[in-house]
């Protein structure tokens, strides 16, 4: 027990390694790996392990770390990320059912997307951004990666303003930009990893299994999922406010709007079960964040069209 948790101490080394980048982490981790492997033989045979077991030993769990720590950066191709993305959707729809008797309103949507992504720093993805409704009153939005947005029938009913619908729309579009889904996705690769690596290093070096430490890098559908349900960070989603602003202004939105949305789910959401309540922080604390920077992108008053839009569709 002792001589695992002592690798399980190197591990940690190299797990805060992990979040740095790429770039970084590789010739850091070869620099660091032969005074890492020295120290944890040293405190194997202090523990009366001999010395070519703790070597061993050492040198296995380290190789092990380092690999996992590179791994973590693999880089997803687009169209991996369209299908990670394809099959989270498929998994939030065994939740919610999909609203299909408003096509007008479906297409309203896709069209603000549309306009809040031309100017975006990733306006074109593998098979493109899409907005659907599920058909349920509670007041939520979700986003996966690939593209796939999701805005909820009680949200639409909601809204006030095709400027408010907007915001929201720039929010989740904002989570996919930042690629949240796949930091949520890193930090459980990391953490399965290391847990399965203690396990195969306790047992002996020469049980080490690669193949099956590597397979717990496998893309987690659950893990997004897990993350859009339960919530993302409040920093990432502070972040994804101030993008959502930022996105607003390029396409000739309030970017105020966000604050308004935030003040209208201040009124209905306290009175309903589930929805932002549980997957966001509290609408108070991203206002307060918000209007520090909300100053900063040049703001208009909701144009007439953009009204009679939104009513023509109401």
């Amino acid at each position: 027990m002792k001589t695992r948790k002592i690798i399980v101490a190197a591990l940690i080394v190299l797990l805060f390694l992990s979040f740095f980048s790429c770039e970084t982490v590789t010739p850091l981790l070869d620099r660091l790996a032969p005074g890492i492997v020295q120290g944890i033989s040293q405190g194997l045979q202090g523990l009366g392990v001999p010395p070519n077991i703790a070597d061993s030993l050492a040198r296995s769990g380290v190789d092990i770390g380092a690999e996992l720590a590179r791994n973590s950066f693999e880089e997803i191709t687009p169209e991996g990320e369209y299908y990670l993305g394809r099959a989270v959707a498929a998994n939030i729809l065994t939740r919610y059912s999909l609203q299909t008797n408003t096509p007008a309103l479906t297409a309203y949507l896709n069209r603000i997307c549309h306009a809040l992504v031309v100017n975006s720093l990733r306006p074109e993805i593998f098979n493109g951004y899409r907005v659907a409704i599920l058909d349920t009153d509670e007041i939520n939005a979700f986003a996966t990666p690939g593209g796939h947005i999701f805005l909820t029938r009680g949200l639409i009913d909601s809204a006030t303003s095709e400027d408010t619908l907007a915001a929201v729309i720039a929010h989740e579009i904002a989570h996919i930009q930042l690629a949240h889904g796949f930091a949520a996705i890193k930090q459980s690769r990391v953490n399965q990893a290391f847990a399965q690596a203690a396990f195969d290093v306790g047992t002996a070096a020469t049980d080490i299994d690669l193949t099956r430490v590597a397979e717990t890098f496998g893309l987690s559908v659950d893990v997004v999922v897990n993350a859009m349900l339960n919530g993302y960070s409040r920093e990432q989603e502070f972040e994804a406010d101030s993008v959502a602003m930022s996105l607003l202004a390029l396409a000739g939105y309030n970017p105020s709007a966000l604050i308004d949305v935030l003040r209208m789910l201040e009124r209905n959401q306290p009175g309903r079960r589930g929805g932002f309540n549980n997957t966001h922080p509290t609408p108070a604390q991203r206002i307060t964040n918000a209007q520090r920077t909300v100053g900063n992108y040049e703001a208009e008053d909701t144009r007439s069209y953009r009204v009679a839009r939104y009513r023509a569709v109401r």
